[in-house]
């Protein structure tokens, strides 16, 4: 399956009213049932991104509470607070850089999130924090071991080119890592196949 890159929004592009932040979107299949959704709602979206969907014009309060309940029946969720909304922008940021960007860029997670987002660091990851319960650091991490399950799974690279890939400095690094995570060696795992995998909307 193709996947189209994303970029997260860096600005508000249109008035805070006509955007609807979404959890748990992390494929094109996620946009694709909640583009349905809205529409089967007699709402037609302007555009459908990871997190993210534009409207014309702003929903009423009846219209949001039917919409939040059929979104939650497919496993969705909407976000409302101005730190839930940035908290999914930073999991949509982290998920689009380690699953869809073809590699990760040997670059300072940080500083990667803050020109994203326009937001320094500090504020990030004490928002980050305070609403997912985890750090960024190591929902990076999650979200990494993840992308080093599948591409174990299919098995058509090396540890190294998998290593360089999700741009750690070696194999060995990845290895110990992926032990500290999962309690098992990437070739231990390989050996096992893919029944440890879990959904990306579950990490």
């Amino acid at each position: 399956m193709t996947h189209r890159a994303h970029t997260p929004p860096t600005a508000t592009a249109t008035a805070e009213s006509t955007e609807i932040h979404i959890k748990n979107m992390v494929c094109d299949r996620c946009i694709a049932a909640v583009r349905n959704c809205f529409e089967a709602q007699g709402l037609h979206p302007l555009d459908v991104e990871l997190g993210l969907v534009r409207l014309t014009s702003p929903i009423d309060d009846e219209t949001r509470q039917h919409l939040r309940g059929k979104l939650e029946e497919l496993g969705f969720a909407l976000l409302d607070t101005p730190n839930q909304r940035l908290a999914g922008q930073i999991k949509d940021t982290i998920v689009q850089l380690v699953h869809y960007s073809g590699e990760c860029p040997r670059t300072n997670l940080s500083e990667y999130l803050s020109a994203r987002l326009g937001r320094d660091y500090s504020t990030l990851s004490k928002v980050f924090s305070e609403t997912a319960g985890i750090t960024i650091e190591k929902y990076a991490i999650l979200q990494k071991t993840e992308r080093a399950k599948e591409l174990l799974a299919y098995g058509e690279l090396t540890l190294n080119e998998i290593a360089d890939r999700l741009g750690y400095s070696s194999a060995a690094y990845l290895s110990a890592q992926f032990k500290s995570v999962t309690g098992m060696t990437p070739g231990d795992f390989r050996k096992r196949g893919a029944q440890t995998r879990k959904p990306l909307d579950k990490v």
